[in-house]
């Protein structure tokens, strides 16, 4: 608990490096950064300085809510034709190939900050900021236990293209040590090339990013590789302000991103749920709680996967799919006895980092970064220490498909930020990592917390499910945390759902985070996750 900032995210020294920020008398967006950074150096199994990110952004001066888009765009050359003139009938999971979209994140950053620097009290320099990062890059960091189990060297051979990263000699010279082992919690571990680039970001902002010696450095490599991203795509990429979407829940306003993003889905179940009184007819963690929320997931999902990819390439009836009455169609389509077996998501990964931020001004920022699979392309552009993500490998090379591989295109996102509005200001900032999981686990904080009265900590820690598909399986099923009870995973099975049951506080389920603003003292209360290595900070 804190009454001036509160700060939680994924990694300690994230959350160390944003507290600062805010005690030296930076804002929230400042101290976004910062965190951001830092994870983009401490966390590399789950962020890079080259994947995407997307801001939701609360400006308490203007009592104003932004959302920031900064995701990339495929490259001016990147067709379904080149990989179909290449023998692929989808895009290479991993590898160069993978790395077909420009990197946003940096880009966010910049534009975060300006936004920020003319708009909101105390901002800090730019360079300030990025010190942190610079330094655990340079001199280096302790490895945690999450990155040690993260940094698989493979020895499975049924999904090689996926797991097996050591094949990339840059993956190798980066995250292995020289005799070809992985850094075990507490090795010390230094990245020189990223420390340099970060520098040129502190130096010249995203420009030292996107243009000169990083950005040739990149795309030379990925050239060099086969791929066809220009200096023209990296020069030319920008992030921009678009409007939050938002959705009625229980009287409160529940705002999130729109398309690129599954930010919708996240909306809709809660609009679903609004047909039915939780609090007083479905008890919570029991099979009816958990049935109906994964019947509602699904309903959502195959409206996402309908509609989503990037608004600039299709109309998405945004607005038809998250009104009342859609909210009432689908609700009355769940049968509380049984499952709906015919509903199939598209099961997008997802590792990712979720932060948030409110300072003594009540400025509030729910931000996510990401380089989508574990290690993203698993390729780290050659004298850069820039890991590439692979986010535009979810781009479908079917030409019919509303997701389809076009030119300078947003592929459809699985991050987004959230926030839930009191009385017209942020009442709730969170969010989670995960990729299918994001709007369930949302879904999972917001019900905990507003139909049952957990606090924020209690709601990050309760009994996880997740709908989706297990790797290999033919079919999608309910993985949930063994601490849900036998007899409601029996009944769950009863009703047909396909029940694996897994590990206690595992971090598959995503690791979340939460900060509560109590409208009337203003103490912040801030959570993080147990399945992770994040704090809740606050002063």
């Amino acid at each position: 608990m804190g009454t001036n900032g509160m700060v939680t995210t994924q990694h300690y020294l994230a959350s160390a490096a944003a507290l600062k920020v805010l005690q030296d008398g930076g804002n929230a967006v400042d101290a976004a950064i910062a965190a951001a950074a830092v994870l983009s150096v401490v966390y590399p199994h789950y962020v890079s300085i080259g994947g995407d990110a997307f801001w939701m952004v609360y400006n308490a001066e203007t009592k104003e809510l932004k959302a920031l888009n900064a995701s990339g765009r495929s490259g001016e050359n990147v067709t379904i034709d080149f990989y179909k003139n290449l023998g692929y009938s989808q895009i290479p999971s991993r590898g160069y190939l993978s790395a077909n979209t420009v990197p946003g994140a940096v880009s966010g950053w910049e534009e975060a900050y300006n936004y920020a620097k003319t708009s909101m009290k105390n901002s800090l320099p730019w360079h300030k900021l990025l010190e942190p990062a610079i330094q655990y890059a340079g001199k280096g960091f302790p490895v945690t236990p999450n990155q040690e189990l993260w940094t698989i060297i493979d020895t499975d051979t049924t999904q090689p293209e996926i797991k097996n990263l050591q094949r990339f000699e840059t993956f190798r010279n980066t995250f292995l040590k020289p005799n070809g082992d992985v850094y075990k919690a507490g090795d010390l571990f230094v990245q020189k090339d990223l420390a340099h680039t970060l520098e040129l970001i502190a130096k010249k902002g995203a420009d030292g990013f996107y243009k000169g010696e990083v950005a040739e450095k990149i795309v030379a490599d990925i050239q060099k590789h086969g791929g066809v991203m220009t200096k023209k795509d990296y020069a030319d990429h920008k992030a921009n302000w678009v409007d939050p979407i938002s959705a009625n829940y229980r009287g409160y306003t529940a705002y999130n991103f729109p398309p690129n993003t599954q930010g919708m889905a996240s909306l809709s179940i809660l609009n679903i749920l609004n047909n039915f009184d939780l609090k007083n007819d479905v008890e919570e963690g029991s099979a009816d709680y958990y049935h109906l929320i994964v019947e509602a997931t699904k309903h959502a999902f195959a409206d996402r996967d309908k509609w989503l990819t990037d608004p600039e390439f299709a109309d998405i009836p945004v607005d038809e799919i998250l009104s009342k009455e859609r909210g009432i169609e689908l609700a009355s389509r769940i049968d509380m006895t049984q499952v709906s077996n015919n509903l199939k998501p598209l099961d997008p990964k997802g590792d990712t980092v979720w932060l948030g931020i409110v300072d003594k001004d009540g400025n509030a920022v729910s931000m996510i970064q990401s380089h989508y699979f574990d290690y993203g392309s698993g390729v780290v552009a050659d004298g850069t220490g820039v890991l590439l993500q692979n986010r535009g490998s979810f781009f479908s090379l079917d030409p019919d498909h509303i997701n389809r591989l076009e030119p300078n295109k947003r592929t459809f996102h699985t991050l987004n930020p959230a926030m839930l509005f009191k009385h017209g200001k942020p009442y709730l900032v969170y969010g989670t990592q995960g990729g299918e999981g994001q709007p369930q686990t949302q879904t999972s904080l917001v019900t905990r917390i507003i139909d049952y009265g957990f606090t924020v900590q209690q709601a990050i820690e309760a009994p996880r499910w997740l709908y989706g598909r297990t790797v290999g399986a033919q079919s999608n099923d309910v993985k949930v945390e063994g601490r849900i009870p036998k007899e409601v995973q029996d009944e769950l099975i009863k009703r047909g759902h396909s029940i694996v049951e897994l590990e206690a506080y595992t971090d598959i389920m995503g690791q979340s985070g939460a900060i509560l603003i109590h409208p009337d003292t203003n103490v912040k209360f801030g959570g993080a996750d147990p399945r992770g290595e994040g704090a809740a900070l606050g002063y």
